[in-house]
């Protein structure tokens, strides 16, 4: 005999899966917590099983069997969406909304690139965009906030999945008139040794910083720490000023908000590099917008480092 639950108690459970609160789920939902907390206890009994575990703080996690559920009810929520856009003509050309996650750092010089070519093929699509550090990105693609977050894999656990974009290894950055800035010829490589003396601008974000300092012990070094900002482009801009070096992964125009440049210098060192990629909560399945902007993504910003398909 047929199970008789609903698709809008699917989308009920996927949200509070998603967030372990019912009433944030209510909030996202626009809903009653009393509408939310009903369709999951007629689930439940529907099912014959308990999905989640009630916490004293009024919070839930999902049990055993909600975990196994929920693995099944993803991929069928998005089919159940994409039949909805065969059934009103839609399946081959994308529409609907996108809400994309941009780590800080990239979004000024790789983003307007990617949208230009998304809206040309995709105009149809709108998508929207939340920059923030790798902590917050992470916490806002598991919150549901965003449907996919381009971001460096920092600090990343096992609750995502990811798409590589591309392979990005760290330089050090001076500035101009600095003597490794090169000539006409460009800079030399160098090992991080060679700057151990000189002050150290540090860039300091969430999981970013760990990174870097990883970077320096490997070197067997300890930086001198002048100046630590959060901001990319004032760690750039103290570069250029002569005010010390910096480590860095993303390569940008030599140009700063003060006019003065800086020159990336490459790294001898056996340095661990870093991946590029499109992240997402684990077991929930790309839309089709989502799958676009990522292969896109890729297409624009990628190398032949990252040749691996976006797999269903």
């Amino acid at each position: 005999m047929a199970l008789d639950f609903t698709l809008v108690q699917l989308r009920y459970f996927q949200e509070v899966a998603r967030r372990e609160n019912m009433t944030e789920a209510a909030k996202h939902l626009n809903v009653t917590q009393s509408a939310i907390s009903t369709a999951m206890a007629q689930l439940e009994r529907t099912l014959g099983i308990d999905l989640f575990i009630r916490q004293k703080n009024r919070s839930v996690v999902l049990s055993p069997a909600g975990r196994r559920f929920l693995f099944e009810v993803n991929p069928f929520l998005e089919s159940s969406d994409a039949l909805g856009e065969t059934a009103h003509g839609l399946a081959q050309s994308l529409s609907g909304n996108l809400t994309v996650g941009v780590f800080s750092p990239i979004a000024p010089t790789r983003l307007p690139l990617i949208h230009a070519e998304f809206e040309k093929r995709y105009p149809d699509v709108r998508v929207n965009y939340f920059e923030a550090d790798l902590h917050e990105l992470h916490t806002a693609v598991i919150a549901g906030e965003c449907d996919i977050a381009l971001t460096y894999t920092l600090g990343l656990t096992e609750r995502f999945d990811t798409y590589l974009i591309d392979v990005v290894r760290p330089h050090a950055l001076v500035s101009l008139g600095h003597r490794l800035g090169g000539g006409a010829d460009g800079p030399r490589p160098i090992h991080l040794s060679e700057l151990a003396e000189e002050n150290y601008i540090q860039l300091d974000l969430p999981f970013s910083r760990q990174y870097y300092d990883e970077l320096f012990r490997i070197a067997g070094i300890a930086p001198n720490v002048r100046h630590s900002f959060a901001g990319y482009e004032t760690v750039r801009s103290f570069v250029a000023m002569g005010h010390g070096y910096s480590l860095l992964s993303q390569s940008v125009s030599s140009g700063t908000y003060i006019g003065s440049k800086t020159v990336d210098v490459p790294l001898l060192d056996d340095f661990p590099s870093i991946d590029l990629a499109m992240i997402w909560p684990k077991d929930v399945r790309l839309s089709r917008r989502a799958r676009a902007f990522s292969e896109l993504t890729r297409e624009i910003l990628g190398s032949n480092e990252s040749e691996e398909p976006l797999i269903d």
